[in-house]
């Protein structure tokens, strides 16, 4: 064991953060920490590293254990060029070299004892060179300024004239440069590009240390972790497995107290129904009977319901109007600013229900794609052809679709006069605003509750096709899957930008990257690119105005030895199918939930009345009252039976 948190617990004042918090990590293992924005995961990290006190438990690290952190807000003013402040962190290597070179020297004049003397301590330092591969630690430093983004032009650049962004990352490379036995990371992704980021996967999945790593990233987390340790409502549950494991137990875990909450309620309530019919029968025989019914059901321990946040927060995305099936045709599209060309000759369709995700570099052009669709920048030359009824729905990264002098709830309200003020205020708990967050002035928010905003605004708007500009962009883990599952059931059209790999896998039915100024198609999700791009790009097959069937036979052709373009078409249409129907299934389940919530409520609103003063000799209403009540008793049986079985049904298809 490396390192240990044992008890750890947290709070100011009042607030508290941490409770009772404890895990370890051992030799080599791989640990994520998540949990959503303000859970305490931030603060866990600076309570190890000794940044901040625990109110009580300990950190426990191993004799002799080197740690390294990466904050993700840091001081950094390194006085050095990019390269230079790399060799920094081989210095003990290269004084090394140094000595070594001058003992050959030493060696040309001694002789006899002074020589053995000399050879000893050369012999010595040779073996800590090779052990500490000292002969190739410039290949080294290069690989990871280059995994980093950083090319041979930027090595001299004096780091004070770098972005923020990339000063970070020369933080991170000096991390990794350094191997720690435990390297720590808060947040490593937020300033590196797709490609950056798979090599930062590769770089940690075969680090020889110890990794924590705090993490938005669920792909990122995905393929590198091996443990996951949530935070939830203050305490730690960890789970052993990569996120995809930790994603599925934890709907499992949900899934059963759940299930154990409803059987308990129905237990509950036939007992007391069997109770009332006891009594009724006015016998002193049956109302011993009811009495001791009682005195059990008294003593039974009765479950909390399970609050989720899927459960909370539900979005529906229904278009008013379908489109017909030709939604998008783009033809010879070029764009250019001054001298700078982005790209020519661009072309693409998207059909009906498609959910598209264009991929590519940084400053490649594809938010500029966007908002030609969209009519915010005009095209130097070709064609964009909007299908027969489609409404477009656009998210953009400023946000300038935003009133800044109104509320968030007025924001909301005055878009969508017709809706009431529960509903709003739903899609805006989903984004995390509640209480009276809603209150806030949309001028006085950050970018990031802006983004949240425009989000709530564009899940209640009727458009068939919706154009997202990283949607997924400062929003928590959980906040991310009830996006994703309202973009999956939605009967729409969706063409997004995104870095959220996880987001873009869970969504996409097909990815298009924009890439040496090209367009280039796959049918499916990102596993699925990433397992044939290198094909379409080995056989450089361009993408003009195709679909994305044209582009599945296209890629499917050229894999030779692999399967054919009519059963790997066979598979993935069987493949779409099914995930169709756990779709279907998932959806009646979030539906039923909503139900049976309703009903609960409905219930406690006829009991208000029943209590009601006034109608404490008004019979009829009262008998009104009661016939109500005992029809919504029935309802909500049948609905707890209901998701029973659509509970058991999801659990089996897992």
């Amino acid at each position: 064991m490396l390192l240990a948190c044992q008890n750890i617990s947290k709070a100011y004042g009042t607030n508290e953060i941490l409770k009772d918090i404890s895990f370890h990590i051992e030799a080599k293992e791989k640990i994520a920490i998540v949990g959503i924005n303000g859970c305490g995961k931030t603060t866990l990290l600076k309570v190890i590293m000794g940044e901040e006190p625990a109110d009580s438990g300990q950190v426990i690290i191993a004799k002799d254990t080197s740690v390294g952190y990466l904050s993700q807000h840091q001081d950094i003013s390194f006085d050095n060029t990019v390269f230079d402040e790399m060799m920094e962190t081989k210095k003990f290597i290269i004084d090394i070299e140094k000595k070594l070179r001058q003992l050959e020297l030493d060696m040309k004049d001694c002789k006899g004892e002074e020589l053995e003397q000399i050879m000893n301590t050369y012999n010595r330092l040779q073996s800590e060179f090779d052990r500490q591969n000292g002969y190739a630690y410039e290949s080294e430093i290069t690989g990871v300024l280059k995994g980093l983004g950083f090319s041979p032009a930027d090595y001299q650049r004096h780091i004070s004239t770098l972005s923020g962004g990339q000063k970070m990352r020369i933080a991170l490379g000096r991390l990794l440069l350094i191997q720690p036995d435990i390297i720590i990371l808060d947040e490593p992704t937020n300033h590196l590009d797709m490609t950056s980021i798979s090599w930062l996967e590769g770089f940690l999945s075969s680090y020889q240390g110890s990794v924590i790593i705090v993490s938005h990233d669920r792909y990122f987390i995905d393929k590198i972790a091996d443990k996951i340790v949530e935070i939830d409502n203050h305490k730690a549950t960890v789970y052993h497995g990569n996120y995809s494991y930790y994603s599925s137990e934890r709907a499992k875990v949900r899934a059963s107290l759940m299930k154990a909450y409803l059987n308990q309620q129905q237990e509950i309530k036939h007992q007391e129904e069997v109770i009332a019919k006891l009594k009724q029968f006015n016998r002193e025989k049956s109302i011993k009977r009811a009495e001791s019914r009682e005195k059990m059901l008294d003593k039974i321990e009765v479950l909390e319901k399970p609050v989720t946040t899927v459960a909370e927060m539900r979005l529906s995305l229904t278009p008013s109007v379908e489109s017909g099936n030709d939604v998008l045709t783009i033809q010879e599209l070029a764009k250019a600013f001054g001298d700078h060309k982005l790209f020519s000759s661009l072309g693409m369709e998207i059909k009906r229900g498609e959910k598209i995700a264009l991929i590519g570099g940084n400053g490649t052009g594809k938010t500029t794609i966007l908002k030609m669709i969209n009519r915010d920048c005009p095209k130097d030359s070709g064609s964009i052809t909007l299908g027969s009824r489609v409404r477009i729905g656009y998210y953009d990264q400023e946000h300038q679709v935003l009133s800044l002098n109104k509320t968030i709830f007025e924001e909301i309200s005055d878009a969508y006069p017709d809706l009431n003020n529960t509903k709003i205020r739903n899609v805006l708990a989903a984004f995390l605003f509640t209480g009276d967050d809603v209150f806030k002035k949309i001028g006085d928010l950050s970018g990031g509750e802006r983004g949240r905003v425009s989000l709530a605004k564009l899940m209640l708007s009727p458009a068939n096709f919706l154009i997202l500009d990283e949607p997924t962009n400062h929003l928590d883990i959980q906040s991310k899957e009830i996006l994703e599952e309202a973009l999956k059931s939605y009967t729409g059209t969706v063409l997004f930008v995104s870095h959220d790999r996880y987001f873009i896998n869970a969504v996409a039915t097909g990815i298009v990257e924009l890439k040496d100024k090209q367009l280039y198609s796959f049918i499916g999700n990102y596993d699925y690119y990433e397992t044939h791009k290198d094909i379409v790009y080995g056989v450089e097959a361009k993408i003009g105005t195709v679909t994305m069937k044209d582009a599945f036979t296209t890629v499917t052709d050229t894999n030779e030895g692999q399967k054919t373009s009519g059963s790997s078409k066979e598979e993935y249409l069987k493949n779409k199918e099914e995930q169709a129907r756990l779709r279907k299934i998932a959806n009646d389940l979030q539906k039923t939930e909503a139900a049976i919530e309703e009903t609960e409520a409905a219930i406690s609103d006829i009991d208000d009345e029943i209590n009601a003063p006034e109608n404490a000799t008004n019979s009829f209403r009262l008998g009104e009252l009661s016939a109500q009540r005992e029809e919504l008793e029935e309802k909500l049986l049948s609905l707890y039976e209901k998701w029973e079985l659509l509970s058991t049904d999801e659990t089996s298809c897992d």
